[in-house]
């Protein structure tokens, strides 16, 4: 009788459990293979993704960092998406991870700021890696660019960081975009010396092979300052040459307009002394 009576309290309960597990655990196998088939799914997705962009020449920093964060976005997703499957209420784990995004945003503005400012140079690309930029009156050559900051190596071959948040918003001078530059090269002359001649010594100038020919250079008077006359000579180079071709100009300018008798004046102010004959 109590064998009896123990089996039937057994087989009682057990049709109230049965359905309870049969339930749940399709519920569970169910977001179980939910949650690999999705997992795969992301990854391929994110490799596909990778691949696309290294098609397109994206730089290999934006590539690593677009993957990395649609992977992490989408697996985060798929995972409150299984929570649900099973039965968990999504709605007060959803705020929760909204309240932290807020805090975690809050607490580091400026991380944060540095961080929009890294995407967009990667995604827009005013400057790469190897480019000579002026920014936040720092210039020199790009060495690096990371999420939060850009590295410079300066002329003198220091090493200058420079936050991203401050970079992307404000003016970048990249003398490096364009395949040629204008050299503007100014020199001062006498009053009294031969604009022509002048204009003939600075052409001169200009016949090296590293400045182009077109366009052609061109001498001209460009200001009548107080003790000298400027005589620009104005040519177009290679990017590259550009510092080369400013040097040698600055070399042999000197010579050679003195070699044509053309002097170039120092600075000099006259002053003259007005007598006050009433008070003598």
């Amino acid at each position: 009788m109590d064998l009896n009576a123990e089996v039937d309290s057994l087989i009682k309960a057990s049709q109230s459990w049965i359905p309870m597990i049969m339930e749940y655990g399709s519920r569970v196998l169910l977001a179980v293979i939910t949650l690999a088939i999705g997992w795969w799914l992301i990854n391929k997705l994110t490799h596909k993704v990778g691949r696309l962009l290294a098609m397109r020449n994206a730089d290999m920093a934006l590539q690593g960092f677009v993957t990395s964060l649609a992977n992490i976005v989408l697996k985060i997703m798929l995972m409150v998406s299984v929570a649900s499957m099973i039965g968990v209420e999504t709605t007060s784990f959803v705020a929760a991870i909204g309240a932290a995004t807020l805090a975690i945003g809050l607490a580091l503005q400026g991380s944060l700021a540095n961080f929009a400012g890294g995407v967009l140079i990667l995604l827009f690309r005013p400057f790469r890696i190897g480019d000579w930029i002026e920014a936040q009156g720092t210039s020199g050559t790009v060495d690096s660019i990371q999420i939060f900051h850009t590295v410079i190596r300066t002329g003198d071959n220091k090493t200058v960081i420079v936050p991203n948040g401050i970079l992307s918003n404000g003016i970048i001078t990249n003398t490096n975009r364009q395949p040629t530059r204008k050299v503007v090269f100014d020199v001062g002359v006498d009053y009294e010396a031969d604009l022509q001649k002048a204009r003939e010594v600075l052409l001169e100038l200009a016949k090296d092979p590293r400045v182009l020919v077109d366009p052609a250079p061109v001498a001209v008077v460009s200001t009548l300052g107080d003790s000298s006359i400027t005589v620009s000579l104005r040519v177009w180079t290679k990017t590259a040459d550009y510092w080369d071709v400013m040097f040698l100009f600055n070399e042999l300018s000197r010579d050679r307009l003195k070699a044509a008798g053309i002097d170039i004046p120092f600075p000099h102010r006259v002053i003259r002394i007005m007598q006050d004959t009433s008070a003598q």
